[in-house]
Protein backbone atom coordinates (compact mmCIF):
# COMPACT_ATOMS: atom_id res chain seq x y z
CA UNK A 1 0.00 0.00 0.00
CA UNK A 2 1.47 3.31 -1.09
CA UNK A 3 0.50 6.50 0.77
CA UNK A 4 -0.62 9.53 -1.16
CA UNK A 5 2.27 11.79 -2.00
CA UNK A 6 2.92 15.27 -0.58
CA UNK A 7 1.98 18.41 -2.46
CA UNK A 8 -0.66 21.08 -2.49
CA UNK A 9 -3.67 20.75 -0.16
CA UNK A 10 -6.07 18.17 -1.60
CA UNK A 11 -9.42 19.20 -3.09
CA UNK A 12 -11.99 17.69 -0.70
CA UNK A 13 -14.71 17.81 -3.33
CA UNK A 14 -12.64 15.72 -5.71
CA UNK A 15 -11.75 13.33 -2.92
CA UNK A 16 -15.43 12.81 -2.12
CA UNK A 17 -16.23 12.29 -5.81
CA UNK A 18 -13.47 9.68 -6.09
CA UNK A 19 -14.71 7.84 -3.00
CA UNK A 20 -18.30 7.83 -4.26
CA UNK A 21 -17.17 6.55 -7.65
CA UNK A 22 -14.99 3.87 -6.07
CA UNK A 23 -17.85 2.61 -3.88
CA UNK A 24 -20.15 2.30 -6.89
CA UNK A 25 -17.55 0.66 -9.11
CA UNK A 26 -16.31 -1.85 -6.53
CA UNK A 27 -19.89 -2.90 -5.77
CA UNK A 28 -20.80 -3.25 -9.45
CA UNK A 29 -17.65 -4.91 -10.77
CA UNK A 30 -15.66 -6.25 -7.82
CA UNK A 31 -12.14 -5.30 -6.80
CA UNK A 32 -10.32 -6.97 -9.70
CA UNK A 33 -12.90 -5.78 -12.22
CA UNK A 34 -12.16 -2.10 -11.64
CA UNK A 35 -9.12 -0.06 -12.67
CA UNK A 36 -7.96 3.29 -11.40
CA UNK A 37 -8.60 4.64 -14.91
CA UNK A 38 -12.24 3.61 -14.69
CA UNK A 39 -12.66 5.13 -11.25
CA UNK A 40 -11.08 8.37 -12.47
CA UNK A 41 -13.46 8.49 -15.42
CA UNK A 42 -16.48 7.76 -13.19
CA UNK A 43 -15.41 10.56 -10.82
CA UNK A 44 -14.67 12.95 -13.72
CA UNK A 45 -11.11 13.53 -12.57
CA UNK A 46 -7.70 12.58 -13.92
CA UNK A 47 -5.99 9.34 -12.94
CA UNK A 48 -3.17 11.47 -11.52
CA UNK A 49 -5.69 13.09 -9.18
CA UNK A 50 -6.85 9.68 -7.95
CA UNK A 51 -3.27 8.60 -7.23
CA UNK A 52 -2.53 11.94 -5.60
CA UNK A 53 -5.35 11.43 -3.09
CA UNK A 54 -5.07 7.70 -2.42
CA UNK A 55 -1.70 6.38 -3.61
CA UNK A 56 -2.90 3.07 -5.05
CA UNK A 57 -6.00 0.95 -5.54
CA UNK A 58 -5.62 -0.93 -2.25
CA UNK A 59 -5.52 2.35 -0.31
CA UNK A 60 -8.54 3.61 -2.23
CA UNK A 61 -10.47 0.43 -1.43
CA UNK A 62 -9.63 0.74 2.26
CA UNK A 63 -10.67 4.41 2.24
CA UNK A 64 -13.96 3.51 0.54
CA UNK A 65 -14.68 0.89 3.22
CA UNK A 66 -13.82 3.33 6.01
CA UNK A 67 -16.01 6.05 4.48
CA UNK A 68 -18.94 3.66 4.11
CA UNK A 69 -18.68 2.52 7.73
CA UNK A 70 -18.29 6.03 9.13
CA UNK A 71 -21.29 7.30 7.16
CA UNK A 72 -23.64 4.55 8.36
CA UNK A 73 -22.13 3.95 11.82
CA UNK A 74 -20.57 7.27 12.92
CA UNK A 75 -18.26 7.52 15.91
CA UNK A 76 -20.82 9.77 17.62
CA UNK A 77 -22.89 6.64 18.37
CA UNK A 78 -20.13 5.44 20.70
CA UNK A 79 -19.30 8.70 22.45
CA UNK A 80 -20.15 9.17 26.16
CA UNK A 81 -23.85 9.92 26.63
CA UNK A 82 -24.74 9.96 30.35
CA UNK A 83 -28.38 10.78 29.71
CA UNK A 84 -29.00 7.80 27.43
CA UNK A 85 -30.23 4.58 29.11
CA UNK A 86 -28.03 1.57 28.35
CA UNK A 87 -30.69 -0.46 26.54
CA UNK A 88 -31.61 2.50 24.33
CA UNK A 89 -27.93 3.08 23.54
CA UNK A 90 -27.38 -0.54 22.57
CA UNK A 91 -30.51 -0.57 20.41
CA UNK A 92 -29.35 2.54 18.53
CA UNK A 93 -26.01 0.89 17.86
CA UNK A 94 -27.63 -2.42 16.89
CA UNK A 95 -29.94 -0.73 14.39
CA UNK A 96 -27.15 1.32 12.81
CA UNK A 97 -24.78 -1.65 12.68
CA UNK A 98 -27.36 -3.94 11.09
CA UNK A 99 -28.29 -1.26 8.55
CA UNK A 100 -24.61 -0.95 7.66
CA UNK A 101 -23.83 -4.65 7.28
CA UNK A 102 -27.05 -5.31 5.37
CA UNK A 103 -26.57 -2.45 2.89
CA UNK A 104 -25.98 -3.51 -0.75
CA UNK A 105 -22.42 -2.16 -0.55
CA UNK A 106 -21.55 -4.20 2.53
CA UNK A 107 -23.15 -7.40 1.23
CA UNK A 108 -21.32 -7.03 -2.08
CA UNK A 109 -18.03 -6.40 -0.26
CA UNK A 110 -18.57 -9.43 1.98
CA UNK A 111 -19.19 -11.67 -1.00
CA UNK A 112 -16.25 -10.21 -2.90
CA UNK A 113 -13.78 -10.80 -0.07
CA UNK A 114 -14.96 -14.41 0.27
CA UNK A 115 -14.04 -15.23 -3.34
CA UNK A 116 -10.99 -17.49 -3.88
CA UNK A 117 -9.16 -14.60 -5.56
CA UNK A 118 -9.31 -12.34 -2.49
CA UNK A 119 -9.85 -14.63 0.52
CA UNK A 120 -6.73 -14.62 2.68
CA UNK A 121 -5.04 -11.78 0.78
CA UNK A 122 -3.73 -8.58 2.41
CA UNK A 123 -6.86 -6.86 1.09
CA UNK A 124 -8.97 -8.83 3.58
CA UNK A 125 -6.88 -7.49 6.46
CA UNK A 126 -7.11 -3.97 5.09
CA UNK A 127 -10.89 -4.29 4.89
CA UNK A 128 -11.06 -5.52 8.48
CA UNK A 129 -8.85 -2.74 9.82
CA UNK A 130 -10.66 -0.01 7.88
CA UNK A 131 -14.19 -1.05 8.89
CA UNK A 132 -14.99 -3.79 11.44
CA UNK A 133 -11.95 -3.16 13.66
CA UNK A 134 -12.81 0.52 14.13
CA UNK A 135 -16.37 -0.35 15.08
CA UNK A 136 -15.22 -3.09 17.45
CA UNK A 137 -12.67 -0.83 19.18
CA UNK A 138 -15.15 2.01 19.72
CA UNK A 139 -17.83 -0.34 21.02
CA UNK A 140 -15.34 -2.00 23.37
CA UNK A 141 -14.51 1.44 24.80
CA UNK A 142 -18.23 2.03 25.38
CA UNK A 143 -18.55 -1.31 27.18
CA UNK A 144 -15.55 -0.42 29.34
CA UNK A 145 -17.17 2.85 30.41
CA UNK A 146 -20.52 1.21 31.14
CA UNK A 147 -18.84 -1.57 33.13
CA UNK A 148 -16.96 1.05 35.16
CA UNK A 149 -20.29 2.63 36.19
CA UNK A 150 -21.68 -0.74 37.24
CA UNK A 151 -24.23 -0.90 34.41
CA UNK A 152 -22.56 -3.99 32.93
CA UNK A 153 -21.07 -7.01 34.67
CA UNK A 154 -18.03 -7.40 32.42
CA UNK A 155 -14.50 -8.02 33.64
CA UNK A 156 -12.38 -4.94 32.78
CA UNK A 157 -9.64 -7.13 31.30
CA UNK A 158 -9.22 -6.44 27.55
CA UNK A 159 -9.90 -10.06 26.60
CA UNK A 160 -13.24 -10.10 28.42
CA UNK A 161 -14.31 -6.79 26.88
CA UNK A 162 -13.24 -8.00 23.45
CA UNK A 163 -15.27 -11.19 23.88
CA UNK A 164 -18.38 -9.30 24.97
CA UNK A 165 -18.14 -6.92 22.01
CA UNK A 166 -17.70 -9.83 19.61
CA UNK A 167 -20.73 -11.57 21.09
CA UNK A 168 -22.86 -8.44 20.76
CA UNK A 169 -22.18 -8.01 17.04
CA UNK A 170 -22.60 -11.73 16.41
CA UNK A 171 -26.03 -11.58 18.04
CA UNK A 172 -26.99 -8.50 16.04
CA UNK A 173 -26.03 -10.04 12.70
CA UNK A 174 -27.51 -13.43 13.49
CA UNK A 175 -29.28 -15.61 10.95
CA UNK A 176 -30.98 -12.73 9.07
CA UNK A 177 -27.64 -11.34 7.91
CA UNK A 178 -26.31 -14.77 6.93
CA UNK A 179 -29.43 -15.39 4.87
CA UNK A 180 -29.09 -11.95 3.30
CA UNK A 181 -25.52 -12.69 2.18
CA UNK A 182 -26.70 -15.97 0.65
CA UNK A 183 -29.49 -14.13 -1.14
CA UNK A 184 -32.36 -15.98 0.55
CA UNK A 185 -33.55 -13.52 3.19
CA UNK A 186 -37.10 -12.18 3.04
CA UNK A 187 -37.13 -10.48 6.44
CA UNK A 188 -39.28 -7.36 6.57
CA UNK A 189 -38.54 -4.28 8.71
CA UNK A 190 -40.75 -5.49 11.57
CA UNK A 191 -39.02 -8.88 11.67
CA UNK A 192 -35.58 -7.26 11.60
CA UNK A 193 -36.56 -4.91 14.43
CA UNK A 194 -37.83 -7.82 16.52
CA UNK A 195 -34.55 -9.64 15.90
CA UNK A 196 -32.49 -6.62 16.99
CA UNK A 197 -34.54 -6.04 20.14
CA UNK A 198 -34.17 -9.71 21.07
CA UNK A 199 -30.41 -9.59 20.42
CA UNK A 200 -29.97 -6.60 22.74
CA UNK A 201 -32.13 -8.21 25.41
CA UNK A 202 -30.11 -11.45 25.27
CA UNK A 203 -26.90 -9.43 25.62
CA UNK A 204 -28.30 -7.56 28.62
CA UNK A 205 -29.49 -10.76 30.28
CA UNK A 206 -25.90 -12.01 30.03
CA UNK A 207 -24.11 -8.82 31.11
CA UNK A 208 -26.61 -6.23 32.32
CA UNK A 209 -27.00 -4.79 35.80
CA UNK A 210 -28.91 -1.73 36.97
CA UNK A 211 -28.96 1.02 34.32
CA UNK A 212 -26.01 3.37 34.65
CA UNK A 213 -24.41 6.30 32.86
CA UNK A 214 -21.39 6.31 30.59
Amino acid sequence: MRPAGPGRPKDLGKRAAILDAAKRMFVMHGYDGVSMDQIAAEAAVSKLTVYSHFGDKESLFAAAVKSHCENLLPSSLFEPSPATPLRERLLDIARAFYAMVSSPESVAGHRMLCTPQLAGTPLSRMFWDAGPQRVHDEFTALLRRRAATGALAIDPEPQALHRAATQFFALVKGEPHAMLVFGCCDCGPAEVEAHLVAAVDVFLRAYGREAGAA
